[in-house]
């Protein structure tokens, strides 16, 4: 298994994806709160472990990836978040960056858990990836995620459809070099 960097914040704890979390994984992948804007399909047990093995193999490959987040308190796994480079097929193109995502249970939706995961992958980012532009694409109709990201330093620059749906692309200040964590 890939080294993937074990993040800390108050509340949670953003690790590596382990095989035990394929159940977990699975039964939120399958709720449609958590699909609505991404794709709009619940996915099956196989999907998810699709998923799961594309998150792992994604630190092998490009030094990045996403963290399971999970609840520092129960261990529960209630999300995910991290970076990928997906080579998505829409313009403009964000190949070659960082694309961050995020992703929780909807139990856990609006305590600040997500900014709370922001705030732990831009720090590692900052101090890992410093040079390498980072960017997200949101559901237009994603009112919640997109007030998020411009929480945390994303600005729109693009709209372009995306698998049938209008996203919004963004994009973060690139971390220079001499930047310190």
């Amino acid at each position: 298994m890939p080294d993937i960097p074990l993040l800390e914040t108050d509340r949670l704890v953003l690790r590596g994806f382990q095989i035990d979390d394929l159940d977990a994984t699975a039964a939120m992948w399958a709720m449609p709160e958590v699909v609505r804007y991404i794709g709009g399909t619940p996915l099956s047990r196989e999907q998810s472990w699709a998923r799961m093995l594309r998150h792992i193999g994604m630190w092998s490959i490009m030094g990045f990836g996403f963290w399971a987040i999970t609840d520092k308190l129960s261990g529960q796994l209630i999300g995910e978040a991290g970076f990928h480079e997906m080579r998505r097929a829409f313009t403009p193109s964000i190949e070659n960056t960082m694309e961050a995502g995020w992703g929780l249970i909807p139990d856990v939706q609006g305590r600040g858990y997500a900014s709370e995961a922001l705030d732990a992958m831009w720090s590692w980012a900052k101090a890992n990836k410093a040079g390498v532009p980072v960017t997200c694409i949101i559901d237009a109709q994603n009112a919640a995620s997109i007030r998020l990201a411009e929480r945390h330093g994303f600005r729109a620059f693009a709209r372009s459809t995306y698998q049938g749906s209008e996203i919004v692309v963004f994009h973060k200040d690139v971390i220079a070099s001499s930047e310190s964590a």
